[in-house]
């Protein structure tokens, strides 16, 4: 199961159960953010970036995660991405990219040691000279990523489709060559724009060993890796053009990353976003981030628990099309539903505040007044959960 791909279609068991839990949606949530972090100018790419944006995201996202721990400095998906390289293109292709993907790690991890990148008594930043050599490393490192993520949209990359057209050519070097300046330009941008920011001053503030990169949790089968936990704190690195839209899938990301640490091994006690194109670094505790979005469940051990329970009674991250398997899932959801006990708001489930004029109110704030109607029409007022029409 992949978390990205259970929350980008709304008809998943996973975005169903996020969707209901969360009664408040994400509005409170932007608003928050909105209102504590000023609208900083935006650092936008170079021209040449184009559709390689992602490439330049998951570069970037790269490099601010070894200023922090050097401890591990290629991640997993790049390993996997090469080896799926191996069998892609055709045989002489598929050995080359195989290869020269190896020599990549090589380079990868002397540089990093070089470097000495998460040492706390030197700059987040190095020479102009040495973070576009290391950008130009982490940029053909994220497109071998694309292999393990999507192996079709790695056939179009500059490193698939250099390597099938002249298999004999393809070398380290060679590689090393295909990033357009633009994208190299960007990397180094962004990196010497968060070496003067908030990111920099809890790096400082951090030793090696408080932090991880590429956060993996046990004991769920379910694909996910957060970018960077540093002392309980765990965050989300965007590099969007757009910081202050504040997606619902980048604050249902962060929510599934703080509900996968189920026995709490991280210690997860505050979740945050860091926005690399305004070097804007927002965080809340853990209970203000539930309350924000209106969880009908603020119990974070309980919620977390009926979560697993979510992730292992189905395939969550796939919309049932079965009919059978439809109804396997809506009973599901409605066992997992938070119940309401009297004198509770039926929208967020939480206790009623005591009425001021006497009056017995029917929900415990304005916001979930609002809620309610749409609430409602899916079902969720009362024991059940609505979803995706089921003929009969």
């Amino acid at each position: 199961m992949s978390l990205t791909s259970g929350l980008s279609c709304p008809r998943t068991p996973l975005r169903r159960f996020l969707d209901r839990e969360m009664s408040a949606g994400p509005k409170p949530l932007r608003e928050n953010f909105r209102a504590r972090y000023a609208t900083d100018p935006v650092l936008l790419p170079p021209e040449g970036v184009g559709t390689e944006a992602g490439t330049v995201g998951t570069a970037i996202d790269q490099r601010l995660r070894l200023a922090f721990t050097a401890a591990a400095p290629v991640d997993l998906a790049t390993r996997l991405g090469i080896e799926i390289s191996r069998g892609m293109g055709g045989r002489r292709a598929g050995e080359r990219m195989g290869v020269v993907g190896e020599q990549i790690l090589q380079r990868l991890a002397e540089t990093v040691h070089a470097l000495d990148l998460d040492n706390r008594d030197l700059p987040m930043d190095r020479t102009w000279e040495e973070e576009q050599e290391l950008a130009r490393v982490l940029l053909t490192a994220a497109w071998y990523q694309v292999a393990a993520r999507n192996p079709y949209g790695f056939t179009y990359t500059p490193l698939f489709l250099t390597a099938v057209e002249a298999p004999k050519d393809f070398t380290l070097e060679r590689l090393l060559d295909l990033p357009h300046r633009d994208l190299v330009e960007d990397v180094t941008a962004q990196l010497v724009h968060a070496s003067a920011g908030p990111l920099q001053k809890l790096r400082a503030s951090t030793d090696p060993a408080g932090c991880t990169g590429g956060v993996m949790f046990a004991g769920v089968d379910i694909t996910a890796d957060a970018d960077l936990l540093v002392d309980g704190t765990l965050i989300e690195i965007k590099s969007t053009r757009h910081p202050r839209r504040f997606e619902k899938a980048t604050a249902w990301q962060l929510l599934g990353y703080l509900l996968l640490d189920t026995v709490d091994h991280h210690r997860i006690d505050t979740v945050g976003l860091y926005l690399t194109r305004t070097a804007t670094l927002a965080t809340w505790p853990v209970e203000d981030y539930l309350a924000l979005l209106g969880a009908r469940c603020r119990n974070l051990t309980q919620l977390r628990a009926t979560f697993a329970e979510l992730l292992t009674d189905c395939p969550a991250d796939q919309e049932p099309f079965e009919l059978d398997e439809q109804h396997r899932v809506q009973r599901l959801l409605e066992r997992l539903a938070t119940s309401v006990p009297a004198g509770h708001c039926p929208v967020c489930a939480q206790a009623m505040p005591p009425a001021s004029t006497g009056r017995a109110r029917r929900y415990c704030t304005t916001w979930c007044g609002r809620r309610a109607p749409g609430l409602r029409q899916r079902g969720w007022l009362s024991g059940g959960l609505s979803g995706p029409a089921i003929a009969a």
